[in-house]
């Protein structure tokens, strides 16, 4: 079986939205108001398919969208985001994907773009087109008899208060909390219009239809707001007609420490809540240091999550800022040649620019975009045989220049 790979016209969208139910095993049927839905927040010119040549029928999915990713230091950059990504099990292993990323990433380093983002389904997938795993997630589950927190806990001491608003507020105040947060943590990216409608239930899709949740909003005594959870729980009782309910967080936003650590005490004080699942927080988050008994958090979840693939390599190391001074020569490669080079970063200045001075580093485009948020250590890579060392001492600069103090987190799956 042949296909061809190309941008889809208004008519075909749903098809396309077919082929994207096949490809993630979603037997929904698409309805007239998904297409319309999909059709108001996409581009078309950034939505290719993969067409059989006898059927006609799509058999492939893909799609990007302009997004802003922060960087350590606060900046935003442009980047373009992966999304929906599908081959049917009739087509696979005949390059579909390969031929649609191709024409993605050179379209968006032609857009301007810095880099480009994807969450990766599966690990070994997208290394070999420059994606490296940047930022990580890792999720708690709180025994929380175990937790020490006093259960009869109401109320902040300090005059701060947490209410329960409907998802009408939620859409209200939520926006501005988010970009406040957005601006000092880096890995997080911009959430548009749609994703504050769908998480709020203003508008629904079928094959992934709005759940009602519980919303609390932590307002300083000044009546500011620093702090939301979303959270929903489920119905179990023991033999003994005891409650066993277990709460899982599905988005904790907290703009100070007192924010943070009322909305946990807050959700460990639930009534028959025995168990807090946390949801996907950064793998350094304070959730289980917060308790005084940090035991009674497991981890449950530890995965890479953010993938980053640099287009542009003076724009991207130019516009984050660094640990420590330092001046580091990089020589990348790039099978595709989009980011193939050598780079002379000053780590003092943040300055970056192309230079034929002897390489102190050599790395792929994929092991850069692992370093690019400060997640990952270049020394783990040179023994890893990722990073290679033209000078000595080079990887420890390296690592001590690229790491960040706190690590990178992206709450968004995209």
């Amino acid at each position: 079986m042949t296909a061809e790979v190309r941008p889809i016209a208004e008519a075909e969208l749903p098809d396309w939205l077919n082929a994207l139910n096949t490809g993630f095993l979603t037997a929904a049927r698409v309805t007239e108001s998904d297409v319309a839905l999909r059709a108001k927040y996409t581009d078309l010119a950034r939505v290719q398919g993969g067409f059989d040549t006898e059927t006609g029928r799509c058999v492939a999915s893909f799609r990007s969208f302009a997004q802003q990713l922060t960087v350590p230091g606060g900046a935003v950059v442009p980047a373009g985001a992966v999304s929906n990504v599908t081959v049917s099990p009739t087509h696979r292993r005949q390059g579909l994907l390969s031929r649609m990323m191709a024409a993605e990433l050179s379209a968006a380093k032609a857009r301007g773009e810095v880099l480009s983002t994807l969450i990766a389904a599966e690990y070994p997938i997208y290394g070999r087109y420059g994606y490296g795993p940047a930022a990580s997630i890792a999720e708690w589950e709180i025994d929380v008899p175990r937790a020490g927190l006093d259960r009869r806990w109401s109320a902040p001491a300090d005059g701060a208060r947490i209410d329960l608003v409907d998802a009408a507020e939620v859409r209200r105040v939520g926006p501005g909390l988010h970009e406040r947060l957005r601006a000092v943590t880096h890995g997080f990216i911009d959430r548009d219009e749609r994703w504050w409608n769908a998480s709020t239930g203003v508008e629904d899709m079928s094959y992934r239809p709005y759940t009602e949740k519980f919303h609390a909003v932590y307002r300083t005594a000044a009546g500011e707001v620093e702090g939301l959870a979303v959270y929903t729980a489920d119905d179990r009782w023991s033999d003994a007609k005891t409650p066993q309910n277990t709460l899982q967080v599905t988005g904790l936003l907290a703009l100070s420490p007192a924010a943070e650590r009322a909305l946990w005490h807050f959700l460990c004080s639930i009534d028959w809540v025995q168990k807090v699942r946390t949801g996907y927080r950064a793998p350094d988050d304070l959730v289980a240091q917060l308790l005084p008994d940090p035991r009674a958090a497991g981890v449950v979840t530890v995965s890479d999550f953010l993938w980053v693939r640099l287009l542009d390599v003076v724009r991207a190391l130019g516009a984050r800022t660094y640990a420590c001074p330092g001046v580091l020569v990089l020589e990348v490669t790039d099978p595709a040649g989009l980011a193939a080079g050598r780079y002379r970063l000053d780590a003092a200045t943040g300055e970056c620019a192309v230079t034929s001075d002897p390489a102190d580093l050599r790395l792929d485009v994929a092991a850069l975009g692992a370093l690019y948020l400060g997640d990952e250590s270049a020394l783990r890579l040179a023994a890893l045989g990722r990073i290679t060392e033209e000078r000595p001492g080079a990887a420890a600069l390296a690592d001590a220049v690229f790491r960040t103090a706190r690590r990178p987190w992206c709450p968004d799956i995209f």
